[in-house]
C-alpha cells in the first residue's frame, strides 16, 4: 500500500471525493447489473458479455481503491497562505522561453490535479520539477521531450 502523502487544493480534494462517490454510487451498481444480466444469459464459459463486465468490474474496483488511498493520504493546502517567495505547490508561475520569448502561466499542483487545459501542471512533471524551489528572475534549464529548454521565471503569485 502506498502511503505517500499528496498535497491538494481544497477544490482538488473535493473533486477526488466526488469522483469516488460517483464510482461507488453509480458506476459500481451499473456494473453489478451488467454482470447479473450477462449471467442470466446462460453458459458463462462462452459468454463474452459476462467476461467484459467482470473485466470492467476489476478495473473499476482498482480505480476505487486507488482513489480511496489517495484521499486517505491527502492533505489540503491552504491556498490563502501560499508562500510566493519561491515556486512551490499551488503557486502560479509565469515563465518565458528564452529561445522564442513565449510566455506561459502555470499553476503547480499535485499529479492528481494536473490538467494542462486549465494550465495546471504537475509538480512531478519535467517543467514542474525544474521550477520547484526557484525564485523570480532565475533562469533554469529544463529537460523536456524536445531537449533542454531555458526558461526565465518572470513572476510567482498565489493563484
Amino acid at each position: 500500500m502506498d502511503n505517500k502523502i499528496i498535497y491538494l487544493s481544497e477544490q482538488g480534494y473535493n473533486d477526488l471525493k466526488n469522483e469516488l462517490n460517483q464510482l461507488i454510487t453509480i458506476e459500481r451498481p451499473n456494473i453489478i447489473r451488467q454482470i447479473a444480466e450477462a449471467r442470466d444469459k446462460g453458459d458463462l464459459s462462452e459468454n463474452a458479455e459476462y467476461d467484459a463486465a467482470k473485466e470492467a468490474q476489476g478495473l473499476l474496483e482498482a480505480k476505487i481503491s486507488k482513489l480511496e488511498i489517495e484521499l486517505s493520504n491527502a492533505r489540503i493546502l491552504d491556498e490563502s497562505n501560499v508562500d510566493t517567495s519561491t515556486v512551490r505547490l499551488l503557486t502560479q508561475v509565469t515563465i518565458e522561453n528564452l529561445e522564442n520569448s513565449m510566455q506561459m502561466k502555470y499553476i503547480l499542483v499535485s499529479e492528481s490535479e494536473a490538467d494542462i487545459s486549465s494550465k495546471k501542471i504537475s509538480s512531478s512533471s519535467p517543467i514542474g520539477k525544474g521550477l520547484l524551489g526557484k525564485k523570480e528572475g532565475d533562469v533554469v534549464d529544463i529537460n523536456v521531450p524536445n531537449g533542454i529548454v531555458k526558461f526565465k521565471i518572470i513572476s510567482i503569485k498565489s493563484p
